[in-house]
């Protein structure tokens, strides 16, 4: 799946892969940067994921973030890719006393190992493109409270990843950023507050679309920026 020239022109629009992007923070930020990048709209496949392709222009990527073995072959041909934002996320909570290596192994799988495979082989054309990766983390990356430690653990793990992705590439004009958003009005948080026994008030949380306004403009930041780390709260807090 050839999207464009290898050969970058100077008015070539960026290529920007979105993992997750049929979900609440990926669909909007497609929305917000549809036509001013060509988007690579990655996730399971299905209705939505087409569907959303169909209305910003994307082109499909189907992803099974659990076998990483697979990325290479679902890779070959893509052409340029500009930016990488690792969005996609699973989240089961539960103490540790009462998770099993299973809850682990895939948490760990989705959240740590998967954005791991998917910027190794997709750090060449980045290089090219002196591009952006952009690792969509949580506060959970930051602190870790009782009962979220496979989540935790996953996301503190996700950090490591971008700063040391980080300090290898910044000579090569790679940026890196990390984004710690507190809760978000998305399904995920639904599914969080269903496990914490409490209401979903979506209004309570972070837009979807103020998210992908952020990342945006990390995406989009003049060449003399490189935002490294973004903590983003619900206003209310």
């Amino acid at each position: 799946m050839s999207l464009s020239n290898p050969e970058k022109s100077s008015t070539a629009k960026p290529v920007t892969l979105i993992t997750g992007a049929s979900g609440g923070i990926g669909s909007a930020l497609a929305r917000a940067l549809a036509g001013t990048h060509e988007l690579i709209l990655a996730g399971r496949g299905g209705a939505a994921l087409n569907a959303l392709c169909a209305e910003v222009g994307g082109h499909p990527l189907v992803l099974d973030l659990t076998r990483p073995e697979t990325f290479a072959d679902a890779l070959a041909g893509l052409g340029r890719v500009s930016n990488v934002v690792h969005n996609a996320g699973v989240v089961e909570l539960g103490a540790v006393a009462g998770q099993d290596h299973a809850v682990w192994t895939h948490t760990l799988a989705v959240n740590t190992v998967a954005p791991a495979e998917l910027t190794r082989l997709l750090l060449p054309t980045v290089r090219q493109e002196r591009g952006t990766f952009v690792f969509v983390n949580s506060g959970a990356g930051l602190s870790a409270n009782a009962g979220w430690g496979s989540y935790a653990a996953s996301k503190f793990a996700l950090k490591a990843l971008a700063d040391a992705l980080r300090a290898e590439e910044v000579a090569n004009g790679v940026r890196v950023t990390s984004l710690y958003p507190g809760r978000t009005a998305t399904e995920m948080q639904r599914k969080v507050r269903s496990q914490e026994g409490a209401e979903y008030t979506p209004e309570a949380f972070i837009d979807p679309q103020t998210l992908a306004a952020t990342i945006a403009f990390v995406l989009n930041a003049p060449r003399d920026a490189a935002l490294t780390d973004l903590t983003v709260r619900p206003g209310s807090q």
